[in-house]
Parts: structure tokens; sequence; C-alpha cells
């Protein structure tokens, strides 16, 4: 929500502007600017990054420079990626080699992670989405409703993107990521044939606020500011009244959790670090979790013996595995599980509350984009008497059978 004090010192600017400033400022947000006055301000709602580290925006009169500072985690300063959004019908900046400058606001737009599907339905901005890297996995209603009518292009996952499919799109922009390693990602494809990519690094941000604040990011090449402030406000506001459910508690009063389980695949059990997403959201829960002491800045991997030594006892196990309905399928992944507290008395809960039927979790898609719905799901399982009448949106309680 918009504080009163800060609608009426636009509302006081926007006044004090000539009229054809005011109207320019104030036009159609898809319109170009039909006659460029100098001394107008074409972005009365600004953006403010407050939570999230990894991007900044600096305004003046009719452009915006964005740069994405990380763009993937251990970025140096030479790996930023920098964007100049000119208001269109306006003219662009001098001085700004090597960055891209491009027009906004944009009509249309390529998404290749999930994360960013819920900004454009927030936003308001559904129209505008025109491709994803693949459908099989869109939890987001209303574009997994685009998408069965044909209504979407897929451009393949990260490398393999079919370049060809995106330049005949004529999309304004292409939204991916970066990984730190380019034999993996779609950029330096999409950069090298000339299409506009920005990076969203949403997912580098270590806490649950930073990474919701990337909707801020995608408003920026749509002039939808407004929109993106007024959603983020409600989030964090709400965010900030279930951190204090918790705040005070005393540590005998926090459940001790077990996240994560056993991964043949690294032959290890990774266990979230004190400074990281996970970490932040089972602080804020008011819980404690098992070995997070071994990981204070990132998660580190330990062996099933050291986690079962440390966890055995631990009160809530929320085990993130994919492809489980119940507690049975769990002990068919490994049998050892059955020895921990947390299985034997039920209290299992899962990141899987919504899930397609092709795999696709929206815990990563639109639980990103509503990190206080997940943390009520989180204080009403871990403190249920503080959250009586929730009921648990993006985790599960795994049942027996």
């Amino acid at each position: 929500m918009v504080h009163r004090s800060l609608f009426v010192l636009v509302l006081a600017a926007l006044l004090l502007m000539p009229v054809g400033a005011q109207d320019a400022a104030l036009a159609n947000p898809t319109a170009c600017v039909a006659e460029y006055d100098a001394e107008a301000d074409y972005f009365p709602a600004k953006a403010e990054v407050t939570f999230a580290s990894g991007f900044s925006v600096e305004y003046f009169a009719n452009y915006k420079v964005v740069t994405v500072t990380r763009p993937f985690p251990g970025a140096g300063a030479d790996d930023a990626f920098q964007y100049v959004l000119v208001q269109c019908g306006t003219p662009a900046p001098e001085g700004f080699d090597g960055a891209q400058v491009l027009t906004v606001p944009m009509d249309s737009a390529i998404a290749m992670s999930t994360t960013y599907l819920p900004h454009f339905t927030t936003l308001g901005l559904l129209d505008a989405l025109m491709g994803v890297d693949g459908g099989l996995y869109v939890s987001t209603p209303e574009v997994v409703e685009k998408y069965a009518a044909g209504d979407l292009l897929e451009v393949g996952y990260g490398a393999e993107v079919n370049v060809e499919v995106v330049l005949d799109s004529e999309a304004d922009v292409v939204f991916a990521y970066a990984s730190g390693s380019p034999e993996y990602d779609a950029h330096p494809k999409l950069v090298e044939a000339g299409v506009p990519v920005a990076i969203n690094a949403d997912y580098a941000e270590i806490t649950p606020l930073g990474r919701a604040e990337w909707i801020k990011f995608t408003a920026l090449f749509f002039n939808a500011e407004a929109e993106a402030n007024t959603y983020f406000d409600g989030v964090a506001e709400r965010y900030a009244q279930l951190q204090a459910l918790t705040a005070d508690l005393p540590e005998d009063e926090k459940p001790l959790v077990l996240w994560n389980s056993f991964s043949s695949f690294i032959d290890a059990w990774s266990i979230p670090g004190q400074q990281t997403f996970v970490g932040a959201f089972l602080t804020d829960a008011g819980a404690r979790w098992v070995l997070s002491d071994q990981a204070p800045e990132s998660s580190v991997n330990q062996s099933f013996e050291s986690v079962f030594e440390a966890g055995a006892e631990a009160d809530v196990w929320v085990p993130g595995l994919f492809g489980i309905a119940t507690l049975a399928d769990v002990l068919a992944a490994d049998a050892r599980y059955a020895d921990f507290a947390a299985f034997q008395s039920g209290q299992v809960f899962n990141t899987d509350g919504r899930a397609n039927p092709n795999g696709g979790n929206d815990y990563y898609e639109n639980g990103v984009n509503e990190p206080d719905v997940v943390l009520a799901d989180l204080v009403a399982i871990f403190h249920p008497e503080l959250l009586p009448e929730h009921t648990p949106v993006y985790l599960r309680q795994v049942p027996a059978e």
C-alpha cells in the first residue's frame, strides 16, 4: 500500500508540471510520447529497491539505468549487466557504451524461467507474455491456460534455446538467467544474435523478500512500477507481521527442523546455512534446524550418518522430495528414513502443496512471488497456536498412505 504522504508528494509534483508533461507522465503505459518535453519527469512512479541486493535502478527525466550487479552467485564487478531504458518517443542519452539501450514500455517478452511468470499476471502483463522456455512445468493458472490455447511459444531450455524461434518472435526482450557457466546459459547465444536479453538473478538472493522484490525488475521494462510497488509493499507488510509473531520466542520453544533429504546424486545431505534463502525462512518462522551451525553462510553437504546423529530426534522434517505422495513413497526412496522421530510421528511436510501433473512445483514459482504465504505455512506448521486458522498452501503434510 502506498503511504498517504508519498501519494501527496507525487500528486503535488504532477500538479506542478506543465500540462503537456503531466499528460506524458500519466499517459497510457503502452503509448509513446507524442511530443517530448525536456522538463517532464516521464517516470512519476519509481521503484525503490529495499531488500534485493542483486540489482539497482537510477532514474533520470526520460530514462532509467538498471544494473544487475550480481547476475549469479560469486559474480564480480566485470560480470554486471546494465540496461538503459528510454521512454518511447524521447531521445536516448549518450555515454553508456557497453549497456543495452532499450525502449520502454515494452510490448512483448519471453520468460525463460517459471519464476518470472507470476510477475506477468500480478502486474497485469499477461498479454505481453508471448513465450516460455517450456510449458510442461508451468503452474501459474493464467499462463497454463494461455499455453494450452497455443498462445505461447516454446523456445527451449538454457543453452538449448532455439535462437531462430526467438528471432522470429520479434519479442522486445527475453528474461533469462545466468549461471556463470556460458555452456549452460541461453543469453550468450541470444546476445550474439542481437536479441535484447534481461538477466534476472532472483535466485541469487539470500532472503525471501529479496527474491520477491525482483518483480520490480520486471516492472521496470514495462513502466509498471506503480503496480509492482503496491503488490510488493503488501507482501513485505504481511511478511513483517508474521516475523513479529515469532520474534520473541525463547529457544526452547523453537522446534528442531530437519530440512532436505539424502541425495544419491551427490552422495550427501545438503544442509542450508543460516545466511541462505531457506535459513532466512526457518529463522523468521521461529525454528532451529539440524546442523545449521555447520554452514553459516552457505549450504553444506553432510553424510547420512552425520545428519542422523544430529537430527534423529528432530520435531519436523521437510524432505523436499520429488514425486512422493505418501510416507510409503518416502521409505521407498530410502528405508533408513523410518528411524527418524519426525517420520515416526508423521510430522513430515513436503514443499509440493501445489504441483502440476507433469511435476512442476509451484513452491518454486508463485511461492517465490508470495514469500508471505510460504512463511505463514511454516509458522502454522511449527507453531500452530500462532496461526490456528491458516491452512498451508505451498507445504503439504505427507500422509501415511
